[in-house]
């Protein structure tokens, strides 16, 4: 027995002696177990399916990205604001995938479930270079790899913007790392390009030139006199106005980019006013929110795939949040740490771009804002916990078991969080038992419920979300036009009043005015529908459903020519509009003229949409449905 106990320490031994012979192959183990961590984790992604949060605009009812990468795309890519972002690599990215998997959800996930390994990789590594410890860096990568709040960013197809922009944030630390130690213009060059790259994949890590004068504070410990060769952790220490000089090229960059993701949030009106959100309710928000996100870090339990702004946040909260943040604060200075204050300033930093001073949507918060900032808090811990041990020369080696033990619990909660994300319904059913009274939860349950031809469910849904929110304009011109298809004619009615109560724009006035009209004109009052898309006209004589609306109500009276004339100028100004060929088609096959029928709405049109077509359509003309 003794005997083959030797031989198992011997065996031991001699594994070890291979495998951790040297810094690179036990660096190559600890990528390899990282990247099977994650695999292990998140491989139940690739039983999810699109959701609508997102993923209908950019991927499945986009055609510039179903047309995958050909060159209209591609050029689309660099020069679309849709949906009031510029990131051409990720709309790249997009095309790439769906040429490749069409409308697979699985390898669209798969995509992001890989990118996010290669960034669990990336970050291990850049932490084992600047620091020298192999397995703290570990826990963090593994922290990183596993914590639930990082679900969104890779359950969520859309979001692949999040590992990829971080991929090249990455990058550009560690090319900045080897620069730090023989600083060349030769070494520098690289990182403006990565970060450029980063920023076209998403403009959430603007804020890296800041970053790496915090990189410079710790771990690199750059902060010094230029005449040093070299600190102890064999990076080359400078002044401090050389250190923001080397920055000056990436503000440039990242000034760039500030005014161009500037004019797309403007041209996609996605920036809020302050009459919709007072700049006294931003900070408050912006406090609570910090507080939360360091609970969520720290206990990631029912963590919702939505979090709404609300129009008041009660004081007792404000307050509360004040207190926490201060005294955690004033407990990290007292520490006197440097890997302390660079994982806080780490996380409050990098939280800047979407913490909500700038409200940009109607969200109050996000867990994929949190994917680099976290970073910050859980090399926070880790090197707190580490420290504290070193001290009381506790052996590390223990503090193996409680690191695994939070890992498992995370992947744990990782995993369950993953089966919400299965499909849209499972998604918003599930935040609205995390809150009921999140407006936005209700309103995108709704919308599924529109795709999928359940309307009496969808209007309740929406109903539920006006009491709950303030709408913008835009929103409620939207629901008019729900409420009108479902036969709810009198909330469509209030519903356009309402918008033009409250609203100059002429674009929302023309809707609501085009809506007025089919409103009418469902009841069989031709005179107000007349008048309705004579004002939209007024306001913009370019108005397609103005011009429809006149043709549609000349149909009803039997003047079929003028219906045609009315029906081929509304196709002329939108040729997409496929109810307008609907209508031509009716109405040439009304006066007798069946090849000209035939031509105005060619075999081609039987879309997805064709039953929405038919119904609608038909209900319009005046007919039975069907």
């Amino acid at each position: 027995m003794t005997g083959e106990l030797r031989e198992s320490q011997s065996f031991s031994r001699l594994v070890e002696n291979q495998v951790f012979s040297s810094p690179t192959k036990r660096t190559v183990l600890c990528s390899l177990l990282l990247v099977l961590l994650v695999l292990a984790v998140y491989n139940p992604v690739v039983h999810n399916g699109f959701i609508n949060l997102d993923d209908t605009q950019y991927i499945t009812d986009n055609s510039y990205v179903k047309a995958g990468l050909e060159w209209t795309s591609v050029k689309y890519a660099f020069t679309t604001f849709y949906q009031a972002n510029w990131h051409p690599l990720t709309w790249l990215a997009f095309e790439l995938n769906w040429q490749l998997f069409k409308q697979n959800a699985a390898g669209h996930h798969y995509t992001s479930v890989l990118l996010h390994a290669f960034d669990v990789v990336l970050l291990f590594f850049l932490f084992q270079t600047a620091t020298g410890y192999t397995r703290r860096s570990l826990v963090v990568a593994a922290l990183f790899a596993v914590h639930p709040s990082n679900v969104e960013s890779v359950a969520w197809i859309s979001e692949l913007k999040n590992p990829l922009s971080m991929a090249f944030l990455l990058l550009a630390m560690l090319a900045y790392g080897r620069y730090a130690r023989q600083p060349s213009i030769g070494r520098y060059m690289p990182i403006p390009v990565l970060f450029a790259l980063g920023l076209m994949a998403k403009p959430q890590i603007i804020a890296l030139p800041f970053v790496l004068l915090l990189w410079d504070y710790w771990p690199l410990e750059r902060f010094g006199s230029a005449h040093n060769n070299e600190n102890s952790a064999g990076f080359r220490p400078a002044s401090l106005g050389w250190l923001v000089l080397e920055k000056v090229p990436l503000l440039l960059v990242a000034g760039g980019d500030a005014v161009v993701t500037m004019h797309a949030q403007r041209v996609g009106s996605a920036v809020r006013t302050v009459g919709e959100y007072a700049l006294s309710l931003r900070v408050a928000n912006a406090i609570v929110a910090y507080a939360r996100y360091v609970g969520h870090a720290v206990w990631p339990y029912h963590l919702s795939p939505i979090y709404s702004h609300r129009a008041s946040i009660p004081t007792w909260q404000v307050v509360l949040a004040i207190m926490f943040l201060s005294g955690l604060t004033g407990l990290i200075l007292k520490a006197r740490a440097s890997y302390l204050i660079a994982g806080w300033l780490w996380f409050l930093g990098n939280m800047v771009p979407v913490i909500g001073l700038v409200q940009v949507g109607d969200l109050a918060m996000a867990e994929h804002y949190a994917y680099i900032s976290f970073i910050g808090l859980f090399w926070m811990g880790t090197w707190l916990i580490a420290e504290w041990a070193e001290r009381r020369r506790f052996d590390a080696k223990w503090l193996a078991i409680p690191a695994c033990l939070v890992i498992v619990t995370c992947s744990v909660l990782t995993r369950q969080l993953l089966v919400y994300w299965h499909d849209t319904e499972t998604l918003w059913n599930y935040a609205i038992r995390i809150d009921d009274q999140d407006f936005m939860a209700h309103a995108n349950l709704g919308k599924m419920l529109v795709r999928e031809n359940r309307p009496d469910e969808a209007i309740r849904q929406f109903i539920i979300a006006e009491r709950l929110h303030r709408y913008p304009v835009s929103d409620i011109v939207n629901l008019s036009s729900y409420e009108l298809q479902h036969g709810d004619i009198h909330d469509a009615r209030a519903h356009c009043v309402k918008v033009l109560e409250n609203t100059t724009d002429a674009h929302y006035r023309v809707v609501a005015l085009d809506n007025l009209g089919i409103a009418a004109l469902i009841e069989g009052d031709l005179a107000e529908a007349n008048v309705r898309f004579q004002e939209a006209l007024e306001t913009d004589p370019q108005g397609a459903w103005g011009v429809i609306g006149l043709g549609l109500i000349a149909y009803r009276e039997g003047n079929l020519n003028a219906a045609i004339h009315y029906f081929l100028e509304a196709v002329s100004i939108e040729p997409n509009n496929i109810l307008g060929h609907f209508f031509l088609a009716a109405a040439y096959e009304k006066s007798g003229r069946e090849a000209e029928s035939r031509s105005a709405f060619p075999n081609e049109a039987n879309t997805s949409d064709m039953k929405f077509v038919l119904n609608w359509g038909n209900q319009l003309l005046g007919k039975s449905r069907g």
